[in-house]
């Protein structure tokens, strides 16, 4: 028995964009592909997409997942380094809101702030580890001597930027996420990721569609687009998704 792709997606609760996005990773490939180019899927394929639908509601990366379905990485030892990532990010989270009520209480109260408290938990190198693993040594280097470089006035920009285009995503939402409002979002959206310094991946296709589903899955990143309400991580997603297939290239 087999199912066509747009039945699979309705079932799932999915898209038959993001079927079709884990076929391009090789994460969930067509049991057969007919004459009229549409994709099918079989027991096997409904299995496989079972264990990638889990996986990611546990918050594993799309890459993370493959490994496990490959085998060149045990679920739980994937589980163990995500659940590290998440211990890690709720420390450094603890560290700013200690810093801002510090700040708070100190300008309340008159008296001189400390700038080591002021800026404890913000501090960019707490991602080290995890910009290593993912893009390489170099990549983080380089990204370090370019965040370094901007100076303090040229990284508030550079953040001030992110916070305009996330707060119009929100302002987009209802237009849908092919709309010409929501594609201008995202061609502004790709610029500040190319205005990075050339740091980590080049902006091509594949590394926006990724970077989209990284919204969803990584609360860490989603939060800063679901706060302009819910489901916005996901409209970031699609929009972006759609962007990277008519205007990209790999």
């Amino acid at each position: 028995m087999e199912w066509s792709i747009q039945e699979i997606a309705r079932k799932a609760g999915t898209t038959s964009r993001t079927l079709r996005h884990y076929g391009d990773l090789g994460l969930l490939v067509p049991s057969r592909v007919g004459s009229n180019g549409y994709r099918y899927y079989d027991q096997d394929a409904l299995v496989r997409l079972q264990r990638i639908l889990l996986l990611r509601e546990l918050g594993l990366s799309l890459p993370a997942i493959k490994d496990v379905l490959e085998g060149q990485w045990d679920t739980g030892a994937a589980l163990r380094a995500h659940l590290r990532l998440l211990e890690l990010e709720q420390a450094r989270i603890g560290r700013q809101i200690a810093s801002v009520r510090t700040t708070l209480h100190r300008t309340e109260e008159g008296r001189e702030l400390m700038a080591e408290e002021v800026f404890d938990g913000f501090d960019h190198t707490a991602h080290e580890r995890e910009v290593t693993e993912r893009w390489g040594r170099a990549a983080y280097e380089e990204g370090d001597r370019w965040w370094r470089s901007l100076g303090e006035e040229g990284r508030r920009a550079f953040l001030d930027e992110h916070e305009a285009i996330a707060r119009d995503w929100g302002r987009v939402r209802e237009a849908g996420p092919g709309s010409e409002q929501a594609q201008e979002v995202a061609r502004r959206h790709c610029a500040w990721l190319a205005s990075s310094g050339g740091t980590g991946p080049r902006i091509t296709r594949s590394y926006v569609i990724g970077l989209g589903e990284l919204y969803v899955a990584d609360p860490r990143f989603g939060k800063n687009y679901d706060r302009y309400g819910d489901g916005t991580a996901a409209f970031v997603r699609d929009a972006l998704t759609i962007h990277a297939e008519h205007r990209l290239s790999d």
